[in-house]
Order: C-alpha cells, then sequence, then structure tokens
C-alpha cells in the first residue's frame, strides 16, 4: 500500500491483507506518531472545554469512591480548582497519548516477543502492534464528541452501556464496565497480525488474547469489589 492513510484504513477494512503488505517494511514509526497526535488531540480537545474538565473531576471522584475512598465536599472542590488551574488536560492528554500508544505499543510487542520465544524480530511484532493501534485512534474519535454530548469520560463503548437495569455498583456491573468493544476488536487485529508472522490460527490466538483480557477485567472488578467501593 502506497501511503500511511492507505495501510491505516487497511487494518479497519482488511487487516490481514494489509499485515501481509506492510510487515515486510517493519514500518511502525509513522503509524505510532499518527495514531499519538490523534489520541492527544481528541483528548486535549475535549478538556479544553469546561464540559471536559467537569467531567474529568467526575471521573477522579467515580474512580476514587470505587476503591473505596471518600470524597467530601472539600475534596471535590480541590479537584475542580486541579482541573481548571493545573493544567491538568495537557498533562492528561499527553498521559493518555503515550499511555495508549508508545508505551502499549511496546508493552504488547515486548509480551509476543516472549511468547513467541524470540522467534520473531521485535521490529516486526512492534510493527503488528503500531498498527493494531489504530482500532484504538479510532475508539477515541467516534468516543470524544459522545464524551462532550454525555458530559462523561465513562467510555460509551463498554458492555455495561447494553444492562442499564444493573446496578453500577456491583460487580457484574464494574466487570462488563471495563470490557471495552474497540478493545476486543483491537484484540482481534492484534492476533490476525501474529497470526500472519507465526502461521498459527487466529481463532486460537484471538481466544488467548481475550482470555488475557477478560482475566485483567475479573481481576479489576474484584479489586474494587474487595476495596468496599460504592460506584
Amino acid at each position: 500500500m502506497s501511503s500511511l492513510a492507505a495501510r491505516m484504513y487497511g487494518v479497519i477494512r482488511h487487516p490481514r491483507a494489509t499485515f501481509v503488505s506492510i510487515l515486510p517494511t517493519r514500518s511502525w514509526v509513522a503509524v505510532l506518531i499518527v495514531t499519538s497526535a490523534i489520541t492527544f488531540v481528541c483528548a486535549l480537545g475535549f478538556l479544553s472545554t469546561a464540559v471536559g474538565r467537569q467531567a474529568l473531576v467526575d471521573q477522579w471522584e467515580r474512580t476514587a469512591t470505587a476503591f473505596g475512598r471518600t470524597v467530601d465536599d472539600a475534596a471535590y472542590a480541590q479537584m475542580e480548582d486541579r482541573a481548571e488551574h493545573g493544567g491538568i488536560g495537557l498533562a492528561y492528554a499527553a498521559g493518555t497519548a503515550l499511555a495508549y500508544g508508545p508505551l502499549l505499543a511496546v508493552s504488547v510487542a515486548g509480551l509476543l516477543f516472549l511468547a513467541l520465544k524470540r522467534r520473531r524480530p521485535f521490529t516486526e511484532l512492534l510493527t503488528i502492534a503500531a498498527y493494531s493501534g489504530v482500532i484504538l485512534a479510532l475508539r477515541q474519535v467516534i468516543s470524544t464528541p459522545i464524551y462532550y454530548v454525555q458530559e462523561s469520560i465513562a467510555s460509551p463503548t463498554t458492555l455495561v452501556r447494553f444492562f442499564g437495569m444493573l446496578d453500577e455498583a456491583s460487580p457484574l456491573a464494574r466487570f462488563l464496565g471495563v470490557i471495552d468493544l474497540f478493545v476486543v476488536w483491537y484484540i482481534v487485529v492484534l492476533a490476525i497480525g501474529v497470526s500472519v508472522v507465526s502461521r498459527q490460527p487466529t481463532r486460537g490466538l484471538a481466544l488467548a488474547f481475550a482470555g488475557a483480557y477478560l482475566a485483567l477485567a475479573l481481576l479489576a472488578a474484584l479489586m474494587m469489589a474487595v476495596s468496599g467501593g460504592t460506584a
């Protein structure tokens, strides 16, 4: 594929053919820069608004409460002041872009490198991880306007959205609140890329990766339940 935009689009529409095309080049730098920039711009744009700053404060409060911490009026006011005057929007956007961009790509590539017993070059696996990140950047583009409309940073693409009747404090709701449909899509695309280089069945790889993701989600839900949070 001749252009970066075409390759990124290919990951969304035809991931296997796209990986077959791009893996010989091992060109991961450009796509990682672009996806990180997309994530950064979306996050910073949202947090530059009053709605975004208030949503961030509410997210801090929900997270603290979920892990059993009490947020009184004074603590909430301190959060609001920090969001308004602490330059937190820029830091949060940069941190989000770093976490979902370079850190995630390098970490995933490292785990794949070890799992495949170093039989494939690290840069090849990094290319797979970097291009799979296109799915997460797409999630950011789609979610950002929804964040603004719903006045919340709570992900609009988690499974809990389909079970509005559940008590938000219940372990099941917390578990479903961690399962993001775009992350599942990302896992499938990642499995396709690994299948191309390892010649292992995509289904088995996807199930293995999804199993690890579900285990982490379950662990997060259990940690919140044990901590005694109420939201």
